[in-house]
């Protein structure tokens, strides 16, 4: 899905990010490496594995993001823990995020009148559509199964009611209970998008934006984001499109260790002379 709105560039979207100090990440990176108070591996400001900040990186230094619904994290195995961005989203929101790693996760076919899964393909549907079906799933009498599909089938030709619902989507916040989304490189996501439990979930795609990451994999397009941007863009996307409240930064901080390793690698590339 494309957006009518003008690029930004990747340093002058994260240069307006509203972001709690890094002040703490500054001088941990002066320090060098610090132990994880749980399993005492070293690390550099958190430990991938626990999801806790190193010793030397004060917890209450930390910035806590409150994200207006739950979110369910499913790693590939394969994917390397450190080089993930999955982690920050239980660093920062640690009592929103559930991370799984494939194949142990829930089974999604007992919840799909409450999740949604954000993943781009041939029957993903906007973030208001999505809402919309799970509007639709709900209302629908117990008795009357819903033919050939879990998923109930969006009404194209809405009345005046049906388009009201959609219009008034901030007071049906209700209906959406977890967003999950895949912690993997796209070559890897293949087995975990055709696993038999997410069949018959809504996929929602975001509004298309560019990527800031470091790691971009390499033959894929610029609109490929890393894990935690795909958190940030949704939680953006449905605090304007379905909460109908203007964006001042409320989620800003979950890019707070994103956007300062960003610095810290773009930095290095041009004292190397790389940029």
């Amino acid at each position: 899905m494309s957006s009518n709105k003008p690029s930004i560039s990747r340093n002058e979207l994260l240069d307006k990010l509203k972001v709690s100090s890094q002040v703490v990440l500054e001088t941990a990176q002066k320090k060098g490496r610090s132990k994880c108070p749980k399993c005492n591996s070293s690390r550099m400001f958190y430990c991938y594995s626990c999801y806790v900040p190193v010793e030397s990186v004060p917890h209450e230094d930390i910035p806590i993001v409150k994200l207006p619904v739950k979110i369910d994290i499913i790693k590939h195995p394969n994917e390397t823990d450190g080089k993930s961005t999955a982690a920050h989203a239980k660093l920062l929101a640690h009592e929103d995020v559930t991370m799984y790693t494939y194949p142990s996760i829930p089974d999604y076919d007992k919840q799909v009148h409450e999740v949604v899964l954000v993943f781009p393909g041939p029957s993903a549907v906007s973030l208001k559509d999505g809402l919309q079906y799970l509007i639709q799933y709900n209302n629908q009498k117990k008795d009357i199964p819903i033919p050939d599909c879990k998923r109930p089938r969006l009404d194209t030709d809405k009345s005046e009611s049906d388009d009201k619902t959609i219009k008034t989507a901030g007071e049906n916040t209700n209906y959406l209970k977890k967003v999950i989304f895949i912690d993997s490189t796209w070559n890897q996501t293949n087995k975990i998008i055709s696993d038999e439990r997410l069949q018959g979930l809504v996929s929602v795609e975001l509004t298309e934006r560019k990527t800031s990451f470091w790691r971009h994999q390499k033959g894929s397009p610029d609109t490929y984001l890393s894990t935690i941007e795909a958190i940030y863009y949704f939680m953006v996307d449905y605090h304007m499109q379905i909460l109908e409240k203007d964006y001042n930064g409320e989620y800003d901080n979950l890019l707070f260790f994103f956007s300062f390793m960003y610095t810290l690698i773009r930095d290095a590339k041009k004292a190397a002379g790389k940029l």
